[in-house]
């Protein structure tokens, strides 16, 4: 039995590297799970092939915390990647995502939770981003290109705080890359979407994984291919069947 069936929350946290990050990630997700505003609330760390001994460390945390989990993937594949496998292996109603260097707060997940009921997807909005202005920059340009080629009407689709149905964020193709159009994509399998601003935090620990090529250059190259792929995506509605 998947472990996550017994919880109608679960929070997916994908890390590569982030050593430095897992006890704080420990203690305030430990704290969040005593205020969540949906009681039975899970985390579920998925490990992109680290190799600094952290997914070692998130074994030890899980198992000194019984509403912790795990996954283990054989190489890094990427934040899109991880991400897959965590909702393929999520079975609880409602999803979030967190990004492990903790520059959002996992106290507001109770901000979008607010609205999960009305919507398929909420997701927050960095409020005063303590960003490099290199890195704002490249977000606000990439985030403008992103709205443009997708009309999904976010002015933050990389703030890596979120709450989906499960159900709804199974039904989203994946590829690389795909973190980033998350609400384009829920739109796109028929879903609706709220934005709530969050707060935002500088990094304490750790080092970030993006450079300018791969916040700037490559989304806008993504772009065009979510562009092809919303034209050639295939959606049905079963009408009837008899095979129950």
């Amino acid at each position: 039995m998947n472990q996550t069936s017994q919880y109608l929350f679960t929070i997916i946290v994908p890390f590569y590297n982030e050593i430095e990050n897992i006890l704080h990630l420990e203690k305030k997700l430990g704290d969040y799970l005593n205020i969540s505003t949906i009681d039975r609330t899970s985390v579920l760390f998925v490990n992109d092939g680290s190799t600094d001994g952290g997914g070692e460390l998130v074994k030890e945390v899980c198992a000194r915390n019984k509403n912790f989990f795990y996954l283990e993937l054989k190489k890094n594949g990427g934040l899109s990647g991880a991400l897959k496998a965590g909702i393929d292996h999520c079975e609880s109603k409602y999803v979030g995502y967190i990004d492990a260097d903790l520059q959002t707060d996992p106290d507001d997940f109770n901000l979008l939770l607010k609205y999960i009921e009305e919507y398929s997807m909420v997701l927050g909005i960095r409020s005063k981003r303590k960003d490099s202005f290199v890195k704002k920059a490249s977000s606000v340009i990439a985030n403008g290109f992103r709205r443009m080629m997708t009309h999904d009407g976010v002015s933050d689709t990389g703030c890596p705080l979120k709450v989906m149905h499960t159900d709804y964020a199974k039904k989203i193709p994946m590829f690389t890359g795909m973190h980033r159009f998350l609400p384009a994509l829920i739109l796109m399998v028929g879903g609706t979407i709220k934005q709530i601003p969050v707060r935002h935090y500088p990094r304490t620990a750790g080092t970030a994984k993006y450079h300018l090529f791969n916040r700037l250059i490559g989304p806008l190259k993504d772009c065009f291919g979510f562009r092809w792929m919303k034209k050639r995506y295939i959606d049905y509605v079963i009408s009837n069947t008899n095979l129950s």
